[in-house]
């Protein structure tokens, strides 16, 4: 249940890593499309270097990360980052979010201000959370789904680090599923073919992938422990609702989210 409240809404927050609005502004202050995205995820933390940045990614290589911050911050300050953030997530939502969103805002905010009471652990979640919380509904939706996707997400690494996975292994080890594209993940975390090799390599060593480059039966059930694990941490952010109050949530938050997809504003998904 846990994994479908966060799948419900996710595309509400994961379409800003997409969408032309978001790719315009960052480019009108001189980034590109790998800069955009590490400035403006990492705005709220401050002006960080490049490896705070690095360690709270965690699967995209250092490499990308340390051409792009801090020199971002010598073009656009975060907070700069931040404005034109929301500005891209409230034109783009705008497309095609309906005007009556109180009903879900309010169970949403409700489990974001639950997570911000557990910042433990939790460092882009805290950065995040210290955010004060827009007043337009729309971004008051898109905030509280951010909230709970960076708590889930270091709660994620948390698992991972737990398993002694780097970020590209992880990387492999998604795709091993069978459910993901190799070439877009390495490409996309700036990962060279013969690293992505090699780390396949490897893990086909320690019984994890298979000669077919998929999860041995041993990856499955490490994937699965991991997968469990996240949860597991994620769980706590949603104990402030009731049952009945998590499956109006679901019945609320999926068709905003299928209509995002259907949209095209998550490439790949429809």
């Amino acid at each position: 249940m846990i994994r479908t409240l966060f799948r419900s809404l996710e595309a509400v927050h994961g379409m800003i890593y997409f969408v032309p609005e978001a790719e315009t502004r960052y480019a009108g202050v001189g980034l590109d499309r790998p800069g955009g995205y590490f400035a403006s995820r990492a705005a709220a933390l401050g002006a960080v270097g490049a490896e705070v940045v690095i360690a709270t990614f965690y699967n995209f290589n250092p490499a990308i990360v340390r051409a792009r911050i801090p020199q971002a911050w010598e073009k656009v300050s975060p907070q700069r980052m931040l404005e034109l953030r929301w500005e891209a997530a409230d034109e783009a939502l705008a497309k095609v979010l309906p005007d009556d969103l109180k009903e879900i805002n309010e169970l949403a905010r409700r489990a974001a201000e639950r997570a911000t009471e557990m910042l433990h652990g939790r460092p882009l979640f805290a950065a995040h959370a210290a955010l004060e919380w827009p007043e337009e509904p729309r971004l008051q939706l898109f905030h509280a789904q951010t909230l709970l996707r960076e708590f889930r997400g270091d709660g994620h690494l948390a698992a991972l680090l737990r398993h002694n996975i780097t970020g590209i292994e992880a990387l492999v080890l998604h795709v091993a599923t069978g459910d993901y594209p190799a070439d877009v993940l390495r490409k996309t975390r700036a990962w060279s073919q013969e690293q992505w090799d090699a780390t396949v390599q490897d893990l086909q060593n320690r019984g994890l992938v298979g000669e077919d480059q998929l999860l041995t039966e041993q990856g499955r059930e490490l994937r699965q422990g991991i997968e469990d694990d996240t949860d597991r941490m994620a769980a706590p952010a949603y104990d402030v609702l009731s049952e009945e109050e998590k499956q109006r949530f679901v019945e609320l938050a999926a068709p905003l989210s299928k209509a995002v997809l259907e949209a095209g504003m998550v490439p790949g998904r429809r």
